[in-house]
């Protein structure tokens, strides 16, 4: 547990929390490993518990009334998780599935109204990590309305390797497995448009498709550039 503390310390959630408060947190909270592909919890299911992901990635995902899968987000760590019980849910409102292993910390939802009482700290890191998902989301909606196939992908590819992105000899790879259809999925395009988008961005060497549906960025300025692009 000292490894997780440790681990936990050095994460947004739990920035400027003083040394008392986090070793409370830390002693109510339960340990989860998530091997991939199994998830974490399911939509509508029970809202049991909430997370903070400290390692590995998460995929978000949601049903539409009309059976529509969409991939809401990936979630990276130091990510909070499942908090239903903080919006005042009693339901998960979507399905999180570990895309590699993944590590988390996790309370139960019961828990909630006492964590907030005590650590407001804690309360304030967990609603603030809210912002930037929302903002996400309307940059996602207003390029969904607006924006082509291909400026939507370079926003995309662009935004997951500004979270999980690593260096490499090649360029900047995406962190965790990236299929097409995850693409298509998290630009509102089919799958077909966005492998013919991405075999030409391949020949012209601005990304690389590897094993393992590992994607590296070769080239980001052209990509930016692409993502800016006003149309003619």
């Amino acid at each position: 547990m000292a490894a997780l503390a440790a681990t936990a310390a050095a994460l947004p959630p739990f920035a400027g929390l003083p040394p008392a408060q986090m070793a409370a947190l830390l002693a109510e909270a339960r340990p989860r490993a998530l091997r991939a592909g199994t998830a974490l919890f399911r939509q509508d299911e029970e809202a049991h518990s909430f997370f903070v992901l400290l390692s590995g990635h998460l995929r978000v995902s949601k049903v539409t009334p009309d059976g529509r899968q969409v991939l809401v987000r990936f979630m990276h760590p130091g990510d909070p998780c499942g908090i239903a019980a903080a919006m005042g849910w009693t339901a998960y409102p979507a399905t999180a599935t570990a895309v590699v292993d993944c590590m988390l910390i996790g309370w139960p939802s019961a828990l909630w109204p006492r964590l907030a009482r005590e650590c407001p700290g804690l309360t304030m890191n967990l609603m603030q990590s809210l912002g930037p998902r929302l903002n996400d989301t309307q940059a996602r909606v207003v390029e969904m309305s607006t924006e082509s196939v291909e400026r939507r992908l370079a926003h995309a590819l662009l935004r997951l390797a500004c979270r999980s992105g690593r260096p490499g000899p090649q360029g900047t790879e995406i962190g965790f497995p990236l299929s097409r259809q995850d693409l298509a999925e998290l630009t509102g395009a089919t799958i077909h448009t966005v492998s013919r988008v991405m075999s030409a961005w391949e020949q012209r060497g601005l990304v690389e498709g590897g094993r393992r549906r590992r994607v590296v960025l070769r080239d980001m300025p052209a990509l930016r550039r692409l993502a800016e692009r006003r149309p003619e």
